[in-house]
């Protein structure tokens, strides 16, 4: 156990190390940011997130609009700060799709200052009939959650995405007067039901007795109970990527994985996952780490590049994993 913790205080120095690097970055980047805002101009509308802004370019596409979309692939949407120039480019577009529930915990000024200066922030995940961090039947880690807050990763069911393409679709209709907008929601919907089925498929063939996920933090509580898995535990407790476990809560989690069989920890590509490692390695007995696409697409190449893209990915990780 304390070689977990040792690795956790290692990478807790890594965040600060790569902080101070980022600040410098921001800055030497303040003109081509400013440039790129002016780019972004004739956006019908900007999300916040990758996975919304991949089936917001759809949308967008489909009626012949454009869209853009604030965080790049790799971007964690639980740490992710904006500039000033990327305010200024959410006010300018005038319409913005965010997550919400918490998610975006480094954008809350920002977007209360985009509304500020007039553009009209909507938050999806409230509109998809969230769930509680403790509700998901499946699961047991909600005893490490905030029971009382509702789960802002819902777009881990590729269903309740596609009842947000065809709100996206109606907002956009709604603010430019363009029905084509509604109607490419609707097609963008039943685009992702497929998708949706085609993970069903995919998952299939995970015997019961195998659905049983850990996880890097609470964030499978919409896929466990969309596809029928449960969560048995998280490496960090809580819904973001940015809270801290305990020492007694790690060595519980070695347990659990230890007494469930569990072969697998499925980490996230968009955080860091030495402290998941240092877990898998002190619960032994073949345990991997598998990183999925949780809170964002994946680069060019990796064919998670879209939202469809990376949930079928995730989606075939997890059954060759588990299966």
């Amino acid at each position: 156990m304390r070689r977990i913790i040792h690795s956790y205080r290692i990478v807790m120095r890594m965040i600060l190390i790569r902080t101070a690097a980022l600040a410098v970055v921001v800055t030497l980047a303040a003109s081509t940011l400013a440039a790129c805002a002016d780019a972004e101009t004739d956006a019908v509308a900007v999300a916040t997130t990758t996975p919304l802004g991949s089936v917001l370019s759809d949308i967008a596409t489909c009626a012949g609009g454009r869209s853009s979309t604030l965080m790049g692939p790799g971007d964690d949407p639980h740490t992710f700060s904006a500039s000033s120039a990327e305010v200024a480019g959410m006010a300018e577009a005038g319409l913005v799709f965010a997550n919400g529930l918490g998610l975006e915990e480094g954008l809350s000024s920002a977007l209360a200052g985009a509304a500020a200066d007039g553009a009209t922030v909507v938050e999806i995940a409230p509109l998809v009939d969230p769930i509680g961090f403790a509700e998901d039947p499946h699961g047991d880690e909600g005893e490490h959650a905030d029971e009382s807050g509702e789960d802002p990763h819902f777009w881990l069911d590729v269903a309740r995405m596609a009842r947000a393409a065809e709100v996206m679709g109606g907002v956009l209709a709604d603010e430019t007067g363009d029905d084509a907008y509604r109607a490419c929601g609707e097609t963008v919907r039943d685009a992702l039901l497929e998708t949706d089925a085609e993970v069903r498929e995919i998952l299939a063939a995970v015997p019961d007795a195998r659905r049983v996920l850990v996880t890097d933090h609470h964030s499978f509580g919409y896929f466990a109970l969309a596809y029928d898995f449960r969560v048995a535990g998280v490496v960090i407790p809580g819904g973001s990527t940015d809270a801290e476990p305990s020492s007694a809560e790690l060595a519980a989690l070695v347990e659990v994985i230890r007494e469930t069989g569990t072969p697998a920890i499925f980490s996230n590509t968009a955080a860091a996952s030495s402290l998941v490692d240092a877990v898998a390695a002190e619960a032994g007995t073949d345990v991997t780490v598998v990183p999925l696409y949780v809170g964002s697409v994946g680069p060019e190449g990796s064919g998670a590049e879209t939202y469809s893209g990376m949930m079928v990915t995730n989606a075939t990780l997890i059954a060759d994993a588990l299966g």
